[in-house]
């Protein structure tokens, strides 16, 4: 196949949460059967609700600054599927990345035909294949895998990391983890294991127990990183300079990535890299402080021009959207707003629709998207909103440019789906 026509098969195998297929066996069997490529380097898995990419893009920007030959695998992509994997820091090409999907696609259809599998791996276990795939192929050092969707029967979670690392805990696909917070913690509790080394953030107490009760089972002792963050300096415009203490030493960093729910993220990334150093890594304060001044994790409170990007998706995703517009933005706000099915519209609607002058309405491009009338009931009654409905992503940047006077802030929000569809419209116009 060449990069199309992987695209093609891959997409045809259904949406990637909607036709997930929980538990381990497919991809276990699909990886024995790839000689287990997983094996051939250390790993480690970051799973969470809120920041696990931002935290794999601290940890691999530290990891790269420091000459480790790192690969990095994390999902959605905004843009193009490539981003989802990269060597170095680098992303795979279209044409490797379309010769890893033939093989794995080869290799699923011949354990249905023996039997070994009832029917070919999902969309997601077989971009899993492919970048653990790639990543030995390339003979890399350490992957960092970010868990897809809650860890308990991720297909990451079949790599069997040898260190695990958990960001903040919060509601979000309650229909798949779990109602309540401690379902939802004991899915991505799942993934400590008797030969792991496990990190975690400070957990909201239900989650921090269920944490607990899981180290306690497999008998490890978890590593808490606690957020010890001050401001040293504001050098203005949003960039704070930071002191990071741990206990083994003081990093000063203005983080790259926007929002003080980011120094969680960072701290936890600092943490990881620091036990990377138990396995002979040499890793140097001066690196860390580089790696988290470069890092880049792309649609999350990212500025292009007077457009701000960010896929908050979720409550926690959207407390710590509000908690930035309310401490840096001053200038009026047009949100381009879309979401998924399956998402808590009520509480994300009450944080962040306040904040706009205009909320346009808009469908991301995918089948779990929510009609533009079904948003309308969650606009606060009684404001002075101006409300519209636009039928494409296309459509709304265009609405956000007729309405908006040159001093509005554009948000783009609600969806990572949205994020990207809105950039790759914007990234082809720029190339006209």
């Amino acid at each position: 196949m060449n990069f199309s026509e992987s695209l093609k098969y891959l997409f045809n195998l259904g949406n990637e949460v909607m036709t997930m297929k929980l538990g381990l066996e497919n991809i276990s069997k699909l990886l024995a059967a790839l000689k287990n490529p997983q094996n051939n380097f250390l790993k480690v898995q970051v799973a969470g609700t809120n920041g696990k990419g931002s935290t794999c893009a601290f940890l691999d920007s530290i990891c790269v600054s420091a000459g480790i030959k790192t690969g990095l695998y994390t999902s959605p992509h905004l843009i193009s599927i490539t981003e989802r994997i990269k060597v170095g820091g680098q992303e795979i090409s279209e044409k490797d990345f379309a010769r890893h999907a033939t093989e794995v696609k080869e290799i699923s259809e011949k354990l249905v035909q023996t039997g070994e599998l009832e029917t070919v791996p999902t969309f997601f276990e077989q971009v899993t294949a492919i970048a653990l795939n790639t990543f030995a192929e390339a003979k890399i050092e350490l992957a960092i895998l970010e868990t897809g969707l809650g860890g308990r029967f991720d297909a990451t979670t079949a790599a069997k990391a040898e260190i695990v690392a958990i960001t903040p805990i919060d509601y979000d696909h309650q229909d798949i983890l779990g109602e309540t917070l401690a379902e939802i913690a004991a899915e991505k509790a799942a993934i400590i294991r008797e030969d792991t080394l496990i990190l975690s953030v400070l957990q909201k107490p239900e989650a921090e127990r269920i944490i607990h009760e899981r180290c306690c089972e497999v008998g490890v002792q978890p590593v808490w990183a606690n957020p010890n963050v001050k401001i040293i300096e504001d050098s203005g415009g949003g960039l704070l300079y930071l002191n990071f203490k741990t206990d083994k030493t003081n990093y000063k960093a203005g983080l790259s990535l926007q929002g003080r729910h980011q120094w969680i993220n960072a701290n936890l990334a600092i943490s990881i890299a620091e036990t990377l150093r138990k396995f002979d890594f040499k890793i140097t304060k001066e690196q860390i402080e580089f790696g988290l001044e470069t890092a880049q994790n792309h649609g999350r409170l990212e500025f292009y021009d007077n457009i701000l990007f960010d896929g908050a998706h979720n409550v926690a995703g959207a407390k710590a959207l509000r908690d930035y517009l309310d401490e840096f933005i001053e200038q009026p706000i047009t949100i381009i707003f879309g979401a998924m099915r399956d998402k808590n519209l009520t509480e994300i609607a009450e944080l962040i629709f306040p904040k706009a002058e205009n909320l346009i309405f808009t469908k991301p491009d995918n089948s779990r998207s929510l009609e533009t009338c079904e948003l309308l009931k969650f606009v606060p009654k009684n404001n002075e909103i101006k409300v519209f409905e636009t039928r494409t992503v296309t459509e709304s940047i265009e609405k956000a440019r007729e309405i908006s006077s040159p001093n509005h802030l554009v948000l783009v929000t609600g969806s990572l789906y949205l994020v990207g569809e809105a950039r790759k419209i914007l990234k082809n116009e720029s190339e006209i």
